[in-house]
């Protein structure tokens, strides 16, 4: 989809959002029917409630925060015009919102150990470094030296822990 009202937008996979939705209609589908049949969540029995539920609620809370700021960063009336989006949550790594979505399906397998899930969320996590990979062509097409540099600058999924 071209996103020919955002300037700062380069556009995205033809598949991307469908392919997102079919793979969270799969985790979820999985994901429940496990906790009900219980067919490859095993593992729930060796890791304690009490490690898994406050780990994955942290979880769940920094997929949200993650992606709330990121799409309000793209999307909003306010949203830079021209050039490649730096602030926020973008400071940190160049896909908060795809990264938000493999924290999200991580935090709900802490909540419950489906391997069934876990082979999904292991999908979804190429899945969405396909995404990226394309979208940063775009980026590229579209911003030249300036995503280049961005992209020297900050890493694609896991924040540094220091400062260039």
């Amino acid at each position: 989809m071209r996103h020919k009202h955002k300037d700062n937008l380069a556009g995205e996979h033809r598949i991307g959002d469908i392919g997102q939705l079919t793979i969270y209609g799969l985790f979820m589908a999985l994901w429940i029917s496990d906790m009900v049949l219980n067919y490859s969540n095993f593992l729930n029995e060796y890791i304690p409630v009490a490690v898994r539920l406050p780990i994955g609620i942290a979880l769940l809370i920094i997929s949200g925060y993650m992606a709330v700021t990121g799409l309000l960063i793209v999307f909003s009336k306010k949203a830079q015009s021209q050039g490649v989006i730096r602030k926020g949550v973008f400071r940190f790594v160049r896909h908060p919102i795809y990264l938000s979505e493999i924290i999200l399906y991580l935090g709900l397998l802490l909540l419950n150990l489906s391997l069934a899930s876990a082979i999904v969320w292991v999908i979804a996590m190429f899945f969405l470094h396909h995404m990226s990979r394309y979208e940063e062509k775009l980026l590229l097409d579209k911003f030249g030296d300036e995503y280049k540099q961005y992209m020297k600058e900050v890493p694609m999924w896991f924040p540094r822990l220091y400062r260039k």
